[in-house]
C-alpha cells in the first residue's frame, strides 16, 4: 500500500500518532478531493468538528452524517456583515464541549480565517491553542486544516508547532510534465530521487510556476484536477511526513485519479512521461550488429595511453604566466627588420 493510500483509509491511525495534517492547495490545484475522502474514512465512533469558512460544509461532506458536526462560517464576513464577531471563542468552546475520546478538527480554511482577523500572528496563536486542546486529550486526535499559500503556511509548518507534522500538497500534472521537458528530471522510480527533489521542491514552492503551466499561453486554461467531474479529476500530490516511523522526514510524489489515490503512472496526463523513458531505453546501441569491432581489449586500452603525444613542448612546464608559445612554420618568413623602414614617417 502506498503511503498516501494508507493515510486516507485511516487517518488516525499512523504510527507514531500525527496530531497535526496540513492540506495545501492552490489557485493552479485544488486538494479538495482528499480532504473529502479523508472525513468520509473518519471512524463513525469518532466525533468530528468541522469549521467552513471557504466552502460550505455541504462540498465536503454529507449533511446527514451522524459523527460529524458542521459549522458554516461562510456567510460571516468582515466590513459585509453587520453582526460580525470574532469566531475564535466560538470554536474553542465548541471543542471544549466535546466528550471525552478521539476528536477530529477540521478548518477550512486557515488563510480566509486569517483573512477574516487581519492578523497572521493571531491566526497563528489561535492555531496553537487548537492544537494544545487537540493533543492533551485522553485518546489520540487529530487537527486538520487547509490553506493556499500565505504567510501562514511558514509558521504553521515549524518544529516548534508541533515535532511531528503530515503535510499533503496537491499539484497540477503539469509540473510534471514540464520537469521531464524541460529539465529532463523524471519523478522517481523513472529518475533518481535526489535529482527530482532537488528541481521538484524549489519550483513548486513557487506558486506563479504552477498558474503560469496551467493558466499561461502554453496552459489548457485549467486543471484535470480542479473542479473536474470524477470521471476525469487527476492530479499530484506531494506527501511529507516529518517525525513518523523513520523518525526523519520522509517525502513521496504520488497520483489521485477520481476520489482515490494512485500511482503516477495511472495518471493519463502523465502518459506521455513513461512512454519516452520506455522508447528511449528501447533505443537500439549503433555499436550493435556491425561488422567490426568498436570496442578495445584491456590490452589495447594500456597500449593506447602509453603512445606519446606529438606536442612538440609536452614536458616542458610553462611557469610563467600568459606565456604564447610558438612554433614557426617552414613557410613562415621570419625577419627582425622594421617592415616599415623604407617609409619616411
Amino acid at each position: 500500500m502506498s503511503l498516501l493510500s494508507s493515510i486516507t483509509s485511516n487517518p488516525g491511525g499512523s504510527k507514531p500518532h500525527q496530531p497535526l495534517i496540513i492540506l495545501q492547495s492552490s489557485s493552479a490545484q485544488t486538494c479538495y478531493p482528499i480532504l473529502r475522502n479523508l472525513i468520509s474514512n473518519f471512524r463513525p465512533a469518532t466525533q468530528t468538528l468541522l469549521f467552513c469558512f471557504l466552502h460550505p460544509p455541504s462540498s465536503l461532506t454529507s449533511v446527514d452524517a451522524s459523527n460529524i458536526t458542521a459549522f458554516d462560517f461562510t456567510d460571516r464576513i468582515p466590513g459585509y456583515d453587520d453582526a460580525w464577531c470574532d469566531p475564535q471563542d466560538e470554536i474553542l468552546a465548541r471543542v471544549n464541549s466535546v466528550p471525552p475520546g478521539s476528536l477530529n478538527v477540521i478548518i477550512d480554511s486557515v488563510d480566509t480565517l486569517a483573512s477574516d482577523l487581519g492578523s497572521t500572528p493571531k491566526t497563528y496563536k489561535f492555531i496553537r491553542t487548537l492544537l494544545g486542546l487537540v493533543t492533551t486529550r485522553s485518546e489520540p486526535s487529530i487537527l486538520i486544516v487547509h490553506l493556499q499559500p500565505c504567510p501562514l503556511l511558514g509558521l504553521l509548518t515549524q518544529t516548534s508547532l508541533s515535532p511531528t507534522l503530515m503535510h499533503i500538497t496537491a499539484h497540477p500534472p503539469a509540473i510534471i510534465t514540464h520537469l521531464a521537458s524541460a529539465y529532463l528530471t523524471q519523478p522517481p522510480p523513472a529518475g533518481p530521487a535526489e535529482k527530482f527533489w532537488s528541481v521538484f521542491i524549489p519550483f513548486s514552492e513557487r506558486t506563479h510556476e504552477s498558474e503560469r503551466l496551467v493558466y499561461g499561453p502554453e496552459g489548457n486554461g485549467t486543471s484535470a484536477g480542479a473542479w473536474a467531474s470524477k470521471g476525469t479529476r487527476e492530479f499530484v500530490v506531494e506527501v511529507l511526513i516529518r517525525g513518523g516511523s523513520r523518525r526523519g522526514v520522509e517525502r513521496t510524489v504520488e497520483g489521485w485519479k477520481g476520489d482515490v489515490p494512485c500511482d503516477l503512472q495511472a495518471l493519463e496526463s502523465l502518459k506521455s512521461i513513461w512512454t519516452g523513458k520506455k522508447a528511449e531505453q528501447a533505443r537500439p546501441d549503433p555499436t550493435q550488429n556491425v561488422s567490426f569491432n568498436l570496442n578495445l581489449t584491456p590490452s589495447q586500452e594500456k597500449s593506447r595511453a602509453q603512445v606519446p603525444l606529438p606536442y612538440a613542448h609536452e614536458g616542458n612546464p610553462v611557469t610563467t604566466v600568459g606565456t604564447i608559445l610558438y612554433d614557426p612554420d617552414s613557410a613562415d618568413d621570419i625577419d627582425d627588420d622594421d617592415p616599415d623602414e623604407d617609409l619616411d614617417i
